[in-house]
């Protein structure tokens, strides 16, 4: 039983990085236009998943949320949504891209630190080397890009850079922080209230932008692609990723932020924006081996308990026997 979880927890938390690594390419179509900006573009995520939670919801049990639990689920949204997509989308704008992906690669480094002192989670040395060697293998596809020509109108500015670092951590900090509130309610009664709030918070700063975009002019390709950025890369990655925080440790969720850049490097290529090297196929191994190493890691206390299990079990075989 405790194999099954575990599998249905690497399972979500790989799908909802794979969709979110196809996301970029899909809302540059979107956004290439001119006429949705990245803020309403996110805006549009957080109202169309709030609205599709809801409705949702109406199709699972009933369930009250306490009034403590509801703080809680506000500081969550605040965390996992309305401050991590808020602060990534200005720091992009304020830094070159290459800089944003090399920094959102350092979720999982924040994550395994943040747990290490809010959880008591111990950083072993197998779990110091996956994450290390997932590291070395994300900047090596991020560093080997040929589809984006350097620009040199685009600046980096050191408060971008720090936007976009915050952003990573403000999700670390979530996906840490808040595992036992998500397991305590259903996945939808979970949701529903987390984008509600995030959206309360996001609107206000974009209503004005939402009445004067001139939503008639976009192409079908740009609907499809909006349709796409709401349902898959929100609704359903949101889902997922839920459900692998509650069947994984936070280190090992995190971890699976590598899959973003393979899976954007191998769409490029398929897109014929990009091609595939020998380079970028050891950063790819490079990558699932310190997934591997993380996910089977332990620490000193984890191994104890499983020598000691092994050991009532050979006894008891000694008895029967």
């Amino acid at each position: 039983m405790v194999r099954q979880s575990a599998l249905l927890g690497h399972g979500c938390a790989a799908g909802a990085n794979i969709i979110w690594g196809l996301m970029a390419p899909i809302a540059k179509v979107v956004m290439v236009g001119g006429l949705v900006s990245p803020l309403i573009l996110t805006d549009l995520r957080v109202l169309g998943a709030a609205v599709l939670f809801w409705f949702a919801s109406f199709f699972a049990p009933h369930e009250t949320v306490s009034k403590p639990d509801l703080l809680r689920l506000f500081f969550a949204s605040l965390f996992a949504i309305t401050l991590n997509q808020g602060s990534y989308i200005f720091g992009v704008g304020l830094t070159t891209p290459g800089n944003a992906t090399i920094l959102t690669s350092s979720m999982p480094l924040w994550a395994m630190v943040l747990a290490a002192f809010l959880l008591k989670d111990p950083i072993t040395l197998k779990k110091f080397i996956g994450i290390a060697m997932g590291a070395i293998g994300a900047l090596t596809l991020i560093l080997s890009k040929t589809d984006v020509a350097a620009n040199p109108a685009i600046e980096s500015n050191v408060w971008g850079d720090l936007l976009v670092a915050s952003a990573q951590l403000s999700f670390a900090f979530y996906v840490v922080k808040f595992k036992d509130l998500v397991t305590r309610y259903s996945l939808f009664t979970t949701m529903k209230w987390m984008f509600t709030f995030a959206t309360l918070c996001m609107l206000p700063f974009s209503v004005t932008s939402l009445a004067t975009t001139q939503w008639l002019s976009l192409s079908l390709h740009e609907w499809l692609s909006i349709a796409y950025v709401v349902v898959g890369g929100t609704f359903c990655s949101y889902l997922l990723i839920v459900i692998g925080q509650r069947n994984l440790k936070p280190t090992v969720a995190a971890m699976y932020n590598y899959v973003q850049p393979v899976v954007g490097c191998l769409a490029a290529a398929a897109m014929g924006l990009d091609s595939l090297s020998w380079t970028k196929a050891l950063a790819v191994l490079l990558i699932f081996a310190g997934v591997y190493l993380v996910t089977h890691s332990a620490s000193a206390k984890e191994q104890a308990a499983i020598q000691e299990k092994q050991l009532e079990v050979l006894e008891k075989r000694k008895r029967q026997g």
